[in-house]
């Protein structure tokens, strides 16, 4: 497969979405990046590399940040984590307070910011230093030792959280967090503030799609099975209330952010990364998405 000549006729015909949606200035932050931006890069399982546009300028990947988390806590809870966080697709906003005040403060899925603050939780109550145990997971998949978090970008969530914060208070109420609201969303904010490009995007994805490999990175160890659960996730819960919408229009397990990244893969074949700030009115990338859509269709290559 002739990726190269791919990426660029995708990066081509998208082009007139370029000006179609906007940033996330709810994060004050977020609102100062050029949404003009457009990288994409592609990891093959046989250690192929393919991208083009702003492919190696580092985003705040935002709910992306999610996966790895969930990575974590799995390994360290396994079937356990299933007690406290769903697995199911939210039919709602991912900032939802309602439905998780309708059910009694357990969050539908680990993607929504309710499933993803437990998460938080469970990491905190399990490492001593759970800020730097994150980042040591993340370097080690993508192979960087300079990823790190922005602290301005965090803080610039903190100030603007006040939703954020009734999610956590509501958790606390239902007894669904153990530790401290604060440490809970500080940590949260800190993850998702984490910078990478796509190509560490790409390569730190590409352990989910080698299910031939062992996974085991930093201490982090999942098994085949876990792996395969957690695409599935990817797939059914990846991007918000879009999640349907995605898996019909691009067919892979992946994760959106609101600082316009998308990651994904292809199960046993590549990895995929693509960048772009304008969001649609879900909060997904709107050339990201229409890049990823046309990716498989010319390729063929999907999970369907």
């Amino acid at each position: 497969m002739d990726y190269k000549t791919i990426l660029e006729n995708i990066h081509a015909s998208v082009q007139p979405y370029s000006c179609v949606g906007k940033v996330a200035d709810y994060i004050p932050e977020l609102a100062k990046v050029n949404p003009d931006k457009f990288g994409i890069c592609l990891n093959t399982i046989d250690d192929g590399d393919y991208s083009i546009g702003d492919s190696g300028e580092r985003f705040s990947i935002q709910s992306i940040s999610k996966v790895f988390a969930l990575a974590m806590a799995l390994s360290i809870k396994g079937e356990a984590l299933w007690s406290r966080v769903g697995k199911e697709p939210s039919g709602t906003a991912f900032n939802s307070l309602v439905q998780l005040e309708v059910e009694h403060g357990i969050p539908r899925n680990p993607f929504i910011n309710a499933g993803a603050m437990v998460v938080a939780d469970i990491l905190l109550t399990s490492f001593d230093n759970s800020a730097e145990r994150y980042l040591e997971f993340v370097r080690a998949l993508c192979g960087k030792d300079d990823i790190c978090y922005n602290e301005q970008v965090a803080r610039s969530e903190r100030e603007t959280a006040y939703l954020n914060a009734a999610i956590a208070n509501l958790l606390k109420y239902h007894k669904n967090i153990d530790c401290d609201v604060e440490e809970v969303l500080r940590l949260y904010f800190l993850t998702c503030s984490l910078e990478m490009n796509c190509h560490e995007l790409a390569r730190a994805f590409l352990a989910f799609a080698n299910h031939a490999e062992p996974f085991s990175y930093a201490g982090i160890e999942l098994t085949r099975s876990q792996i395969k659960r957690m695409n599935a996730i990817m797939q059914t819960c990846g991007f918000y209330d879009e999640a349907g919408e995605f898996s019909y229009l691009v067919g892979l397990p992946g994760k959106s952010g609101v600082g316009g990244g998308i990651a994904a893969i292809c199960p046993m074949r590549y990895s995929v990364a693509v960048w772009s700030p304008r969001l649609n009115s879900k909060g997904n990338s709107v050339m990201g998405m229409k890049a990823l859509e046309e990716l498989t269709t010319i390729t063929s290559e999907s999970i369907f």
